[in-house]
Parts: C-alpha cells; structure tokens; sequence
C-alpha cells in the first residue's frame, strides 16, 4: 500500500522557522547599522535594563609625587521592552496539491519579508526619538545636510548611512556634490545605496515622504535584541480546506549609541 501524503510532507513549521532565522538579519535593511543581540533568547521578562554611563572626564596633569584625583562613576539605565510582532499566511489543499510554483518556498519569503520590513518600520520609529542636542532642524539645502554632520564632533569621520524620501534625494542628486552608487558600490555601508554625498552612503525609503525627517547614522548607533526564535505554527480548517501559517517574532530596537546619530527636520 502506498504512503499518504500528508500536509506536513508538503509545508514543514520547523524549516520553515528556521529558514526566516537564518535568513532574516540579511533582509532587514537597517541590519548594518545596527548591533544584533541574541543573548536574551531563551531568558524570562519582557523589560530589558541597559547602563548608560557617563564619561568621566579627561586624564589630569600630575606632578611627581601628587596624588591622582578620583570622580565619580554615573550611570543610568534605559529601559526597553520587548514587542511581539506577527503574519499568518493561508493557503488553499487545491493551491498546494497541485504544487503550482513552491508553496513552501513562496510562504517563507513572504514571511521573512513581513517580519524584517516590520524591524525596518520600528527602526525609523527608534530613530524619530533622537534628542534635540542631535537634531539639526530645517534642512531644506544639501549645505544644511553637510552643516549637520558637525553634531557628530570629532567622530565625524568613518562609514554614514544617510536616510532619505525619494524626493530629498531628488534634491540631492541635482547638486554638484552626488555621487552615483557605481562609484563605491563595492565599500557600500547598506545594500540598496542609491548614491553618497559628504561621504554618507543614501538609502531611500518609501516611508519617509517630503514633510518628514532624514537621519544620519552611524554603525553602531542602533541595537537589535532578539528575545526568541521565530515561531512558526500552523493550523487548518478542515470546512475551507485552507491551511494556515503564522510566524512571530519577540525583539526590541532601541537607540544604543545617541552620538551616532542625527536627525534632519525637514
């Protein structure tokens, strides 16, 4: 007697899962300005506590024989809580049985896609609360983009992402100081860089339009804690015949570095 096929040979939960995990750090855009911290998968609590400390100040001149002066160490914490964000994916027996293209591939990308445009999307929240010691408020020229970047201080140097809309970037590349992505495609910061001025790499996004903010950012400024491994479950219902899929994913983005990052009110 042959074997039945059965719907977990078709579409497996745990391949899946472990196909989004592998594979989602590489589909969040904002991924290489970010640090990705798995340490919490698998710890109780839903509130992460994180130090800030405060610098201590430059070394003093000493004398022969003085004593060195000691301060204080300040620290404070900053609080972030962990989110849950999910997508369910139903798909018909006909749909699957008559394997018309891959299901099982085509429900894993779609699902990846969801959950790592839905990191993005609360990126660009987390960047929206950058404080006004880093705010350089309204920008309307490529010169106040380049006058920003001396809230850096003197980290102004090293690798920049420059967050735009579709229209600044407009605005941009009709200057003298754009460079087309061809010119450093290879040392890009983020895939997807559209172009550099003032040596930060531009990377468009569709959700910033003409009236919102841009941002500068710094690798590092940013950090992304994953609390779990994705949870793929399925389910079905057997009056519809349609098979349902839902992944969903515990994590936080928060702003890790507030120095190497710079909000531009438009």
């Amino acid at each position: 007697m042959g074997q039945t096929t059965k719907l977990a040979h078709l579409i497996d939960p745990e391949v899946l899962a472990a196909y989004i995990d592998k594979k989602l750090i590489n589909n969040i855009v904002f991924a290489p300005l970010a640090e990705v911290d798995q340490t919490l998968v698998g710890s109780p609590g839903d509130t992460i506590k994180f130090p800030s400390y405060s610098f201590i100040g430059s070394a003093d001149d000493l004398t022969e024989g003085s004593a060195i002066s000691t301060v204080s160490l300040h620290a404070s914490t900053v609080s972030v809580r962990i989110k849950e964000a999910g997508k369910g994916v139903e798909i018909t027996d006909t749909a699957i049985l008559s394997a018309y293209g891959d299901p099982q591939e085509e429900i894993a990308k779609q699902l990846l896609k969801s959950i790592a445009d839905k990191v993005d999307v609360d990126f660009l929240t987390t960047l929206s609360g950058i404080g006004a010691t880093m705010t350089k408020s309204s920008v309307s020229t490529v010169m106040d983009i380049s006058d920003s970047l001396e809230l850096f201080g003197e980290d102004i140097d090293g690798q920049k992402a420059l967050l735009v809309s579709p229209s600044m970037y407009t605005m941009i590349r009709n200057t003298k100081d754009w460079a087309p992505a061809s010119e450093f495609a290879a040392n890009a910061l983020v895939r997807g860089a559209v172009g550099q001025i003032f040596g930060c790499d531009i990377i468009l996004s569709n959700r910033l339009n003409a009236s919102q903010n841009a941002y500068i950012v710094k690798p590092g400024a940013l950090r992304l804690v994953l609390k779990r491994d994705t949870l793929l479950e399925a389910d079905r219902d057997i009056l519809r015949r349609v098979n349902v899929f839902t992944a969903t994913k515990h994590y936080v983005t928060y702003l890790y570095n507030a120095a190497a990052a710079i909000k531009l009110t438009t």
